[in-house]
């Protein structure tokens, strides 16, 4: 997943924008970057900032070389997460969710993730066990 696509993803739930992005793992690769700064229009995820906030230029050149492999895609509005895994969000809403996939999800990587996410994130969570 690319970090430019925080720019357009809401929650499926409760439609909030913009989602904070949590990485466990990334590639790089090389690239280039052949178009007019800022890329994203709204949200920059590489600095977790709005457009209109950022008081120097945008560091797209260095953001377009990272594909996100693990990660974490959350609300801060409902408190809903989203794994990305093989470079995949899986975006769904709640009752497309697999509820022993999620848990198997947060058991993985419980200890890189923030406590709000492994244990009070919906629909699923450690303490629900």
């Amino acid at each position: 997943m690319k970090y430019r696509l925080m720019d357009i993803l809401a929650c499926p739930e409760c439609k909030h924008f913009p989602l904070n992005l949590i990485v466990i793992e990334r590639e790089e690769y090389e690239r280039k970057l052949d178009i007019k700064k800022p890329f994203c229009e709204l949200y920059c995820s590489y600095l977790g900032k709005k457009i209109e906030e950022l008081k120097e230029e945008a560091p797209c050149d260095e953001c377009i070389r990272y594909e996100i492999v693990t990660g974490v895609i959350y609300c801060p509005n409902c408190g809903r997460w989203y794994p990305i895994i093989k470079s995949i969000p899986r975006m769904l809403p709640d009752k497309h969710r697999r509820k022993k996939e999620d848990i198997s999800f947060l058991e993985k990587y419980k200890d890189r993730l923030p406590r709000e996410i492994v244990y009070e994130g919906k629909p699923y969570n450690l303490s629900e066990r």
